[in-house]
């Protein structure tokens, strides 16, 4: 199998098969009692209760039929639920284990990060898992002779670096296998979902360097989370397994939100015809329908204004009615809110459609959600208590950049203008 170029890893009908069950008991004497009860037809003894039986030969699939072509440079995300096969594709990437069927092929050393402190070997001190890392990725003892220092000022380690590292914690463990990985000569870097171990602060940390060393260095990155923020922050393509095969390659923002249960994007309406399951502290209406404006799209242009219409019908009477829309990233973390105070009053029985124009300018080119929390007083002297909330339209926001570098997510979702230069 032939690499193009720049192609760093290629895979070719990957696939790898397990054996499902477990072989043996651990014992002589009750591998014996398990075989008579299967002679005799009776259950085994030794099974756990409930737990399922497989025949003989029954298999799964963790990885299959998987073709994957990994550029140089890349920071390749990969996604998916628990069980989906990602953690036995970077196992196969990495050469931990053999494919049971399908072809590898690869360009340059890798360095990986699969399980917090393998690769480590618990007798020796951090200094010396550090060059027995770097013997193992090919290289001299002058080699990592001269990365040392950098490896354990980013470690924070320092203090403990001579310490047996089976004294570490797992958080320990974390920061010197990632200083390792990232300052020593590993083309690609290959890293599972270990990162959580360790402090927000060196999350961070971690993300900015993997993304320093794919844009200054050319070194590829694959990457798995279950946290949608560092794949969002980091990555430039995400992979979505589902049942060991490969669902969907491409832009980060769709595959995050595939892998969330998936929205119709070209989602322009919603109508309620039910009133909220979930009990809420008072009910004094119920929201009926949201859509946009004379819209069949919910593309939003340069300064173009979001224009909703929401309708409701009033279960009690509402003397003053207030509504925040909160507009929420991919993650449902909310960026911004609009506000407007007793705006109306109504009778109970009465349906009212009301049209609202928003100013969506200063939101950063992006895909977002909206969510709309109704609130009112019972009385003028009573604090404001909400009184219905609903998970609203999405919309898509397309800008005209006028930058000569193209906005990036991860520096958030608000555009506040340019800098203005003041003279003396």
């Amino acid at each position: 199998m032939e690499l193009d170029k720049n192609c760093v890893i290629k895979t070719q009908h990957l696939q790898k098969e397990y054996r499902l069950g477990v072989i043996g008991t651990g014992t002589l004497r009750n591998d014996i009692q398990s075989w008579i009860a299967k002679k005799r037809g009776k259950e085994d003894p030794n099974r756990r209760i409930g737990a399922e039986e497989y025949k003989k030969g029954d298999t799964f699939l963790a990885v299959d039929d998987i073709d994957l072509e990994i550029m140089r440079g890349e920071r390749v995300g990969i996604i998916g639920a628990n069980g989906a096969g990602k953690s036995t594709l970077l196992k196969l990437l990495s050469r931990i284990t053999s494919p049971s069927d399908g072809e590898i092929a690869y360009r340059g050393r890798i360095a990986s990060m699969l399980e917090v402190g393998t690769g480590f070997h618990p007798e020796l001190t951090g200094r010396e898992n550090v060059y027995l890392n770097g013997a193992i990725l090919g290289m001299t003892r002058a080699d990592v002779d001269r990365k040392i220092d950098d490896i354990i000022a980013f470690s924070e380690c320092e203090k403990f670096i001579d310490t047996p590292v089976k004294r570490y914690s797992s958080g320990m463990f974390v920061k010197l296998a990632f200083s390792v990985a990232a300052h020593l000569d590993a083309e690609i870097m290959i890293m599972d979902e270990v990162l959580a171990v360790g402090d927000m602060k060196f999350q961070k940390k971690c993300i900015n360097k993997m993304r320093e060393l794919a844009v200054d260095e050319n070194r590829t990155v694959l990457y798995v989370s279950h946290n949608m923020g560092t794949i969002q922050d980091l990555c430039s393509r995400c992979i979505v397994l589902d049942h060991g095969k490969k669902v969907y390659d491409g832009e980060v923002d769709e595959a995050i939100k595939l892998y969330m249960g998936g929205d119709n994007d070209e989602f322009f309406m919603a109508t309620y015809e039910d009133q909220y399951k979930n009990p809420v502290r008072r009910h004094d209406l119920n929201l009926t329908q949201v859509k946009y404006n004379g819209r069949t799209t919910n593309l939003f242009y340069d300064n173009e204004p979001l224009k909703l219409e929401l309708t409701w019908e009033n279960l009690e009477d509402i003397p003053s009615l207030s509504l925040r829309v909160e507009v929420q990233d991919p993650r449902r973390i909310p960026v911004t809110s609009y506000i407007i105070e007793d705006f109306y009053s109504g009778k109970k029985g009465e349906t009212h459609t009301q049209r609202f124009s928003f100013d969506i300018s200063k939101i950063a080119q992006g895909r977002y959600f909206t969510r709309y929390v109704f609130y009112n007083k019972k009385d003028a002297t009573a604090a404001y208590e909400d009184i219905e909330d609903a998970a609203g339209l999405i919309f898509r926001r397309q800008v005209s950049d006028t930058l000569k570098r193209k906005w990036h997510r991860s520096w958030g979702s608000v555009r506040l203008g340019n800098i203005q230069l003041e003279n003396d």
